[in-house]
Parts: structure tokens; C-alpha cells; sequence
């Protein structure tokens, strides 16, 4: 990773998006953070500036709105920051029957899991491939690999994840930009909290660390 880097980074402010950040910011380079919590995003902001003296720049934004992000790409535009590398990691997942479970919180969990992942990576990827160099970080599950009742929709969201990210690499052979996806296993974040609302989980499952997560994200991408 060239220091000089600006990366952005979506659901910053708290699990592997917040370990990411930290990640990049000990790599030295210029971050711009989303998500939704506006406290929690300026006071990582103010951490990684005091211990990495590097730049930040916050951006609360809620991806399951549609018109988020062309708001992203063309108030960074407006301020003539350029994004080296795009940190797709906002997500949510639900747990429950799909019949049951609320449709608009579905359809909210379509629009941040891959229509905002589609979108950014749309607006950002062409001043990439003119620059030749930066690239494409996804973070996905190993839930992309096999479907999930009970997380139907949530699984078929990391399915497409997994699917765009490895035909996006494919296109890209030989631009000067890397591609990758990310696929943890479960990990010690507040996505189980929220995917299960209240209810506890039936059994403890092996977990990894969100830290260790972002570190394999970082080695992802590095040329």
C-alpha cells in the first residue's frame, strides 16, 4: 500500500470496518470514512490523526438510501479528492424466516449490500483504471459460498458479492488494479446483535477477531 493513498471506507465505525481503518491509517494513508454514526466516525477520526498523524475526512451517510452514493462520489469530486482504494465493507444481515421478516428492512439490507457496493464501484473504478493503480477491496462472507434459510436474503447478498468481485478481477487483468474480496468466517462484531434483533444465539461458534479480519483485508490489497 503507497502511503500517499487516499482510501474510503464504508460502515467505518465500528467491527471490520473500524480495524480496516485502523489497518490503513498505521499504513499511513489519507482516509475517508462512511457510516451512519457521525460520533463514532469523528472520534476514530480523531484517534488515527493523533496516533498516525495522517489525514481524515468524516462522511455520515446512510447507504440504504438510494441517492447515497452519487452524494458520496460527487461531494468528494467536489472537494478534489481523489480515492485511491475503495473499502466496500457496510453491511447487515437478518436472521429469521423470509416471510416473516419485515420486507422493508429487507429491501434496505439489497440496497446496502449490493446496490450501494454496485454503485460505489461504478462511480469510483473508471478514474482508477485512466490512473492505473488503487483498486477494489469487497468484503463479503463465507456466506457467499453456500445459501442460508433462516438468512436467505442475507446469503444471497454475499453470493453476489462474491460473484461481482471475482468477474470484476477477471475484467481487470493486467489495469494495474487489484480486486479482491474478503470472506470471513464469523467474527466477534455486532452483526450478530443485529441480525438476530434481541433472541440470543443458540450455540457459540468459533470467532475470529475483527482485527485479524482486517489484517488479511489489508495483505488483499497490496499489489
Amino acid at each position: 500500500m503507497n502511503a500517499s493513498e487516499t482510501v474510503l471506507i464504508t460502515g467505518a465505525s465500528s467491527g471490520i470496518g473500524l480495524e480496516l481503518a485502523k489497518c490503513f491509517a498505521a499504513d499511513g494513508c489519507r482516509l475517508v470514512l462512511v457510516a451512519r454514526n457521525t460520533a463514532a466516525l469523528e472520534k476514530l477520526a480523531e484517534e488515527l490523526q493523533l496516533s498516525h498523524k495522517i489525514e481524515t475526512r468524516v462522511l455520515p451517510a446512510d447507504l440504504s438510501l438510494p441517492e447515497t452514493p452519487k452524494r458520496i462520489f460527487e461531494e468528494l469530486r467536489s472537494a478534489n479528492i481523489t480515492v485511491d482504494v475503495l473499502v466496500n465493507n457496510a453491511g447487515f444481515g437478518l436472521q429469521g424466516v423470509f416471510s416473516e421478516l419485515p420486507l422493508q428492512r429487507q429491501t434496505e439490507m439489497l440496497r446496502v449490500n449490493i446496490a450501494a457496493l454496485t454503485e460505489l464501484t461504478r462511480l469510483f473504478l473508471p478514474d482508477m483504471i485512466a490512473r492505473r493503480r488503487g483498486g477494489i477491496l469487497n468484503v463479503g462472507s463465507v456466506a457467499g459460498f453456500l445459501p442460508g434459510p433462516n438468512m436467505t436474503v442475507y446469503f444471497a447478498t454475499k453470493a453476489f458479492v462474491l460473484s461481482f468481485t471475482e468477474a470484476l478481477a477477471e475484467e481487470l487483468a493486467g489495469s494495474g488494479l487489484t480486486v479482491s474480496v474478503l470472506c470471513p468466517g464469523p467474527t466477534a462484531t455486532n452483526f450478530g446483535r443485529v441480525a438476530r434483533g434481541e433472541r440470543k444465539p443458540r450455540i457459540k461458534a468459533f470467532r475470529m477477531s475483527a482485527e485479524a479480519v482486517a489484517r488479511f483485508g489489508l495483505i488483499a490489497t497490496e499489489n
